[in-house]
């Protein structure tokens, strides 16, 4: 029997050979320069922005005061975060391609690769793959992490094995993922530039700077403070038992329950309701759900008490356009919780027209449905990055 060939199963047109195992130590080199220069830009591994600063990812720095004992990297140099995080169960390995150098914490792996021998671009994407992992796994023993700290030494992660193609396709691969990068980013920023101008709408509209006229042209009367309690009903949710919760089920449960993103036979909410998170980390939280679900143990469902003077959608996009107003009301130490009593007190500005606020609903769920639609495109065209990753590579 001829060997089986270690090719992947989607592959360019002129490349046939067959890729080749690599030891890490083969073709990079670990770096240990200690920051001697004082460098102040800290740097930490997010999964989503890759290493970022830490004033950029968390506006302020999370790092010891003296940061002369840590590693200063350079640009296209990498750095592994030996503990588990959401969507990497090995740790993330990110490349620095923000800025021209940095420092990290001495926990991090830093190496830097041979550029005769892989392209960086290629890397970068080879890493995102994950295909390291299970190399990761050999030298990282199950029982032995504490905290979500993988037990793995330098040297052990240097004896990892990577599966390699010859330079050009490495270079025909990473341009061609690199060029839908620049897409999904256009797609980010499309996203980004709408939400933003949905915040100024809102700003406008809600500040009564921009008002909309009636069909004859004549203004809509003047707005009115009222109490959230003066214009709908406000009903705490209920914790759901264990017994009563399935594996799948018609309804989602909404904040609250044994297993909070499980599904439940039953409902205890209509379709088309505002709901405010009452406790925990998404405490303020506003949302709005299309469908009938179980309102939870830590959320409050918000009930319009006359449709025929107050439109629902208007009152949700009131209620998210001042969510950091009611994120002011949170109490407690440790998880925070608003209490009942000061969503009913709470007072917002409200235009007393049904047909005013039919139109500012109208204009901001339109903004809302070209958010979504963009939301879309960015999660088809990550899904489809996803499957080439997993037949680009072997």
């Amino acid at each position: 029997m001829a060997p089986e060939m270690n090719v992947p199963r989607l592959r360019f047109p002129n490349f046939n050979e067959d890729w080749t195992k690599k030891c890490l130590s083969e073709i990079a080199l670990r770096v240990t320069s200690k920051n001697k220069e004082n460098n102040l830009n800290v740097l930490t591994i997010s999964a989503q922005f890759g290493l970022v600063s830490q004033l950029e990812y968390f506006n302020k720095s999370v790092s010891a005061k003296d940061v002369t004992g840590y590693y200063l990297i350079h640009k296209n140099e990498f750095a592994y975060n030996k503990s588990y995080s959401n969507g990497y169960p090995m740790g993330a390995i990110k490349r620095l391609n923000k800025y021209e150098k940095g420092v990290v914490s001495t926990l991090y792996i830093c190496f830097c690769f041979n550029s005769e021998m892989v392209s960086y671009d290629f890397m970068e994407q080879y890493f995102e793959t994950g295909l390291q992992n299970s190399e990761i796994e050999k030298f990282a023993q199950e029982g032995a992490r504490n905290h979500g700290l993988l037990n793995i030494g330098v040297n052990d992660f240097f004896k990892i094995q990577l599966v390699l193609p010859c330079m050009a396709e490495q270079t025909k691969i990473a341009s061609f993922l690199t060029a839908l990068d620049d897409k999904l980013q256009a797609l980010k920023k499309k996203k980004e530039l709408l939400e933003q101008y949905k915040m100024g709408v809102m700003q406008q509209l809600f500040s009564q700077a921009l008002r909309f006229k009636k069909d004859d042209g004549t203004n809509y009367p003047d707005w009115e403070e009222k109490k959230l309690g003066e214009v709908c009903e406000i009903k705490k949710g209920q914790q759901l038992n264990k017994e009563e919760l399935t594996e799948s089920g018609d309804y989602p449960c909404i904040n609250g329950g044994i297993n909070p993103s499980g599904y439940t036979n039953m409902y205890n909410t209509k379709a088309n309701t505002i709901t405010i998170s009452e406790g925990g980390n998404s405490c303020g939280y506003v949302n709005f759900f299309n469908v009938k679900f179980w309102s939870g143990g830590h959320n409050y469902s918000i009930e319009i008490s006359n449709p025929a003077l107050v439109v629902n959608n208007y009152l949700y996009q009131l209620l998210k356009f001042n969510e950091n107003e009611l994120m002011k009301l949170r109490v407690g130490s440790g998880l925070p919780n608003i209490q009942k009593k000061d969503l009913v007190s709470f007072a917002l500005n409200f235009t007393q027209s049904p047909e005013e606020q039919t139109k500012i609903a109208n204009l901001l769920s339109a903004i809302d449905e070209k958010i979504a639609h963009c939301q879309s495109e960015l999660d088809g065209m990550e899904r489809w990055k996803k499957g080439l990753l997993q037949q680009l590579f072997c």
